[in-house]
């Protein structure tokens, strides 16, 4: 079940909450009892190989079009 970031108006806390994604939208109140609270667009980190904008290095035995042999 995903896991959605809330923050409340009233005293500034932000929490988290565990629920269906059917029940994504629905109000959720916080942990101090106040039920003005907004949900938070959440950041996915998304990692790749190798350093940032260096070219991937090429697979061990070859590729390309011919098996990498000839060095394509």
């Amino acid at each position: 079940m995903p896991r959605y970031e809330y923050r409340c108006r009233a005293c500034g806390a932000t929490f988290e909450m565990t629920r269906p994604m059917r029940e994504a939208a629905a109000p959720a109140a916080c942990p101090q009892g106040h039920d003005d609270t907004v949900k938070l667009l959440s950041t996915v980190a998304v990692t790749g190989r190798g350093a940032a904008g260096a070219p991937a290095a090429p697979a061990a035995g070859g590729g390309g079009c011919c098996g990498g042999a000839c060095g394509c």
